[in-house]
């Protein structure tokens, strides 16, 4: 409501009528509109919104860019000093990557722009892997933490699908759709534990799958699971995700069941998991969950 500023005509206290007879006069230059906000303080406070915003994405895309360099880094440290082995460093990142970059996304503003500043991380780690993979640029610390071989080739395949599908999540689905947040807790969490597992206990083989192992695929359902439903929880209580959660868990484990079961096919040599599994997840969780938040 536009507030008024009113002249006031009252009769005379000497006036044959009593107080509540009294009148107020208006006239038409006793009424002046003040509004409390005109427009070029609407536009000056807009921008200032704008920047304001901006700068927070930009601090925050910078942030999150070191944090990925300082997690590579310290786990390359690591290996070199033989704290860790190497197979094992490169799966701790395959899971830390992709489940701190989610866990980041709060740190950007609420502005449509957001997600184009997030989505500047896995871009430039994708022109990183393309530049080191193709040998234009050496990088051994890079190669060491997150190929199987050494291979700077291998860079190329499986982390370079990796931080792609990272990067069509995050401009598609971003953090008020359960969809890509599945989609990347399976692939990050649970492919990273079901291969961790899967190595160190995995004796009994799968009967279509001789490189899958029972403890790997159930160690995939469990972990993904569980990734899967904090990821949620996690963005739930910022107030992007709504979820009767009773259903949600059913959801959730059918399309972990989903993707465990396509990760332990043996299409391995044909489709990589970083593509097969996220693939897998975002078709059932569009299925189960629809395109909204809840």
């Amino acid at each position: 409501m536009v507030p008024l500023l009113l002249n006031h005509h009252f009769s005379s206290p000497n006036s044959s009528s009593n107080l509540f007879s009294n009148r107020t006069v208006f006239s038409r230059d006793s009424i002046s509109l003040v509004s409390p906000l005109n427009k070029p303080q609407f536009h000056r406070r807009t921008s200032r919104v704008r920047h304001m915003a901006a700068l927070q994405d930009g601090v925050a895309t910078v942030a999150v860019m070191a944090g990925a360099y300082t997690l590579v880094y310290t786990f390359d440290k690591l290996t070199q000093r033989q704290i860790i082995k190497q197979k094992l460093s490169r799966k701790i990142v395959h899971i830390l990557s992709g489940v701190l970059f989610m866990s980041s996304w709060p740190l950007f503003s609420s502005s449509a722009e957001a997600r184009y500043y997030a989505a500047i991380v896995p871009l430039l780690n994708c022109a990183r892997l393309v530049i080191y993979g193709t040998r234009f640029l050496k990088d051994e610390a890079l190669i060491k933490s997150v190929t199987r071989e050494g291979n700077p080739e291998e860079l190329l395949r499986g982390p370079l699908y990796y931080v792609i599908v990272l990067f069509f999540s995050v401009l598609v689905f971003w953090r008020d759709s359960p969809v890509g947040l599945v989609a990347l807790a399976m692939m990050s969490g649970g492919d990273g534990f079901a291969d961790i597992i899967g190595r160190m206990y995995g004796s009994t083989k799968l009967p279509y799958n001789r490189n899958k192992s029972w403890i790997g695929s159930i160690s995939m359902f469990v972990s993904g699971f569980l990734f899967s439903i904090g990821i949620l929880y996690y963005f739930s209580i910022f107030g992007y995700l709504h979820f009767a959660w009773d259903e949600a868990i059913v959801k959730v484990a059918l399309v972990s069941f989903v993707a465990t079961l396509v990760e332990s096919l043996p299409i391995t040599e044909v489709l990589d998991d970083n593509i097969s599994v996220p693939i897998a997840s975002m078709c059932t969780a569009l299925l189960v969950f629809g395109s909204g938040s809840s």
